[in-house]
């Protein structure tokens, strides 16, 4: 069994920052569960490109207001508490953080821990791993 806090891991080396987004990688490759879950801050008034051509996500926002916007038709999906959107084909998208927003993430394949995203708004596939 595997027992984490949120806490405990926002104290560690599980908490990725980046300049519009910081990410706490609750769960991991080298967990070997087949999926990683991450709870996710969007900082207010951001934009983040992104493309995961190596990953499928989930994000449930649980808190904050943004949107996502898939670039390849345009459309704006409005994001609040209790809303779900699935990247379910590697979709190219425009992620904004209205207010601050907390999301839980989940990723498959799963990530390693240190993935940031590239100036393509890809995580790698095989990136240095958490222990």
């Amino acid at each position: 069994m595997i027992v984490r806090t949120l806490q405990e891991a926002e104290r560690s080396e599980r908490r990725v920052i980046t300049p519009t987004w910081e990410s706490t990688r609750l769960l991991l490759k080298s967990d070997q569960m087949g999926f990683s879950f991450h709870i996710t801050t969007i900082y207010a008034d951001t934009e983040t490109h992104i493309c995961y051509q190596n990953h499928l996500e989930a994000v449930y926002c649980i808190s904050g207001e943004g949107e996502v916007e898939t670039l390849s038709d345009g459309v704006v999906h409005k994001i609040g508490p209790g809303t779900i959107y699935i990247l379910d084909r590697h979709d190219d998208h425009l992620l904004r953080g209205i207010t601050e927003m907390k999301l839980a993430c989940v990723f498959n394949p799963p990530l390693s821990g240190k993935e940031v995203h590239d100036e393509n708004g890809v995580y790698p596939l095989e990136a240095e791993s958490l222990s």
